[in-house]
């Protein structure tokens, strides 16, 4: 049983904002080897009261009743919060127990760490998406990167803190498109009720993405940090030697550098060892899910 707790940026359901957090949120909720301690809210897709509103919303609707929600910092000037405040107190409770998954801005994870500079040490991982290592490209179009770059200093200090850090960087995500085929297995399955809030909640964005990008489907690029939790033997292992500094990374940029000897050490996998199985098994979690 993995203790997790979830730091993200939902805007599942938000006009023109990504939809992955709230489906990583479906995920971890139907797995049976999860054992949700909380979630805490951060800026990213949105401005945070944003996305700490759609987050009370989402959990009305799927009558999330026994799980913490806290609300994060609304941005890198002051990053202090009840969502830092209870990082901290999680991980003193729960020594070495707990993997922290963050998917959006890291201000949090630094609130808690000028908190408590035993927090990194007190976590057992730290699962994030973000980051780059090139520029990404989505059908000739370069996007920025998203998440890394919304608190640079925070970023920093999470990646150099000697803790046990792996990086889903949006490269590797690109492998993992929800697309026609996807949606395909949605609509055949209306008996399976999450089936249609999924549908419900992501229709307009991948409508959204289709005309800002041409392509039938959008990137699950959240979804792939909380799968590697729970299967990581889907997934390459690559040791990286980084030696970006906090300017650096306000770009998202993560500099690789095996000779250097002033460097931090973090796991950046490159691969979906096999897509189907991948796929399958999130949308046999999400199918665990009642509503």
């Amino acid at each position: 049983m993995h203790k997790v707790i979830f730091d993200c940026d939902n805007t599942m359901g938000v006009e023109n904002c990504d939809v992955d957090d709230g489906l990583t949120l479906l995920y971890l909720l139907g797995r049976q080897d999860i054992d949700l301690l909380g979630v805490t809210t951060t800026f990213g897709n949105s401005k945070i009261d944003i996305v700490y509103n759609n987050t009370i919303k989402m959990f009305n609707e799927l009558k999330l009743n026994d799980i913490p929600l806290y609300k994060g910092a609304s941005s890198s000037k002051d990053r202090q919060s009840e969502a830092a405040e209870f990082l901290t107190k999680m991980t003193k409770k729960y020594p070495g127990e707990i993997i922290l998954l963050a998917t959006g801005s890291l201000t949090n994870l630094l609130g808690a760490y000028e908190l408590d500079n035993n927090f990194f040490n007190n976590l057992k991982e730290i699962v994030l998406m973000g980051g780059i290592t090139e520029p990404l490209i989505i059908n000739g179009k370069n996007l920025d990167e998203l998440n890394f770059s919304c608190d640079s200093e925070a970023t920093y200090k999470v990646l150099s803190s000697n803790t046990n850090v792996t990086v889903i960087t949006g490269h590797i995500c690109l492998q993992a498109f929800f697309g026609e085929n996807e949606y395909k297995r949605l609509m055949e399955n209306d008996s399976v009720k999450i089936y249609q809030y999924i549908r419900d909640k992501t229709i307009n964005w991948f409508e959204f993405i289709m005309q800002k990008f041409g392509i039938k489907g959008f990137y699950n690029w959240d979804i792939v940090a909380s799968v590697y939790i729970t299967h990581p033997e889907l997934f390459d292992r690559n040791i990286q030697k980084i030696t970006s500094t906090s300017q650096d990374l306000d770009n998202g940029y993560l500099k690789i550098n095996n000779l250097s000897g002033n460097s931090y050490e973090i796991n950046i996998p490159t691969k979906i060892k096999d897509i189907d199985k991948f796929n399958k098994v999130i949308f046999d979690s999400w199918a665990k899910v009642k509503i």
